[in-house]
């Protein structure tokens, strides 16, 4: 299958665009027209190979949402015209304990990423900044009609969703539980509006005064800001939960402390420099500092299927896919409210 998009061919230079090819739809495939695609911050940071693990030629993109074009002959749940989305993994072992239980993210040999991967196969895979794109059936997921009117906005629900969704369900985050935010970007945004719609009260934690109305618009039913040592100090020991989505190094020991007996740090954003944590930010009140990644294929469509019913979708900017350099500098800078999706009508074939 042709596809065209752009792509990364070194950690320095600007995406091109560029032209190659796809495997033509198995009978367990579905091949989708993409019509947008998220930026995450992920992308760039393997794009420019800050993590260390970049395989080039590169297309990035796995916040995808289009159109079933092409459905395989063993393939029931979809049919051609179908909304369709695909996320951060297009395949795993499926034979493994955690796929087995629909933990596909944690799949013991290593779920295969949609791009900057290769398959088991040694195909490596290319992303949604692109056409089209082919993935077996079982990691394709559905798109309520309910959402075809904001499908841009849905794009980021693939990534950004589900990695805010599930440790909020994991947690269980809901009536009684007092939840704090760390961060108001891409992800924080997610995780502010479930924190708020599973009914938790929720406190938003942001160093920037100019999103402090934003925060409350969006569901919190406090702010504070972190750097404000005052502030902080009242909501010492009083959280449940909290959810750090900061992607910058930071110091996690300051909210390490905002936890009550029991209570539970998740870390969702990926830092480039190691997290330090003092002993005692953790053997005091019994606190756990955890990690979480995505959802695996059962929780993700729950997801979406929530954000149907729930009527919740990203906030969102598009762009065109030109100006790919100027979004990548503008997410760096934090300077994004709060996601921005390619229009795939402006890759021009």
């Amino acid at each position: 299958m042709k596809s065209h998009g752009y792509v990364a061919h070194d950690a320095q230079s600007p995406l091109v665009r560029y032209s190659f090819d796809r495997r033509d739809p198995s009978p367990n495939d579905v091949a989708i027209a993409i019509q947008f695609c998220g930026v995450c911050h992920s992308d760039i940071h393997q794009v420019r190979d800050e993590w260390g693990n970049a395989i080039y030629p590169m297309v990035p993109g796995h916040e995808i949402v289009g159109v079933v074009s092409k459905i395989g002959s063993e393939v029931k749940r979809f049919k051609e015209g179908d909304l369709a989305g695909v996320g951060v993994m297009v395949d795993s072992c499926r034979v493994c304990a955690n796929c087995k239980a629909g933990e596909e993210a944690y799949c013991e040999k290593g779920f295969v990423g949609t791009y900057n991967a290769k398959g088991y196969d040694g195909v490596l895979m290319q992303g949604g900044y692109a056409n089209n794109i082919v993935c077996d059936a079982r990691y394709v997921h559905t798109i309520s009609p309910k959402l075809s009117d904001r499908l841009a906005a849905v794009a980021p629900l693939l990534c950004a969703g589900i990695t805010t969704y599930s440790p909020l369900r994991h947690w269980k985050a809901g009536p009684g539980k007092k939840v704090g935010v760390v961060g108001l970007g891409g992800l924080g945004h997610m995780g502010l509006k479930f924190a708020h719609a599973f009914g938790a009260h929720v406190v938003q934690f942001t160093t920037s005064v100019a999103k402090i109305e934003d925060a409350r618009k969006l569901g919190a039913d406090q702010v504070v800001l972190s750097n404000d040592p005052d502030a902080m100090a009242k909501q010492k020991g009083t959280f449940d939960f909290v959810l750090d989505c900061v992607s910058a190094p930071h110091d996690v020991n300051a909210y390490l402390d905002l936890l009550r007996l029991d209570g539970t740090m998740c870390l969702v954003g990926l830092p480039e420099t190691p997290v330090s944590i003092s002993p005692f930010g953790i053997i005091t009140n019994r606190r756990s500092f955890a990690g979480s990644m995505i959802g695996g294929m059962p929780e993700t469509q729950e997801m979406l299927d929530y954000c149907a019913q729930h009527g919740i979708v990203s906030e969102i900017e598009l762009i065109s896919i030109d100006n790919l350099g100027e979004a990548y500098r503008r997410v760096v800078a934090s300077d994004v409210k709060y996601r921005f999706v390619i229009d795939m009508a402006t890759l021009k074939a």
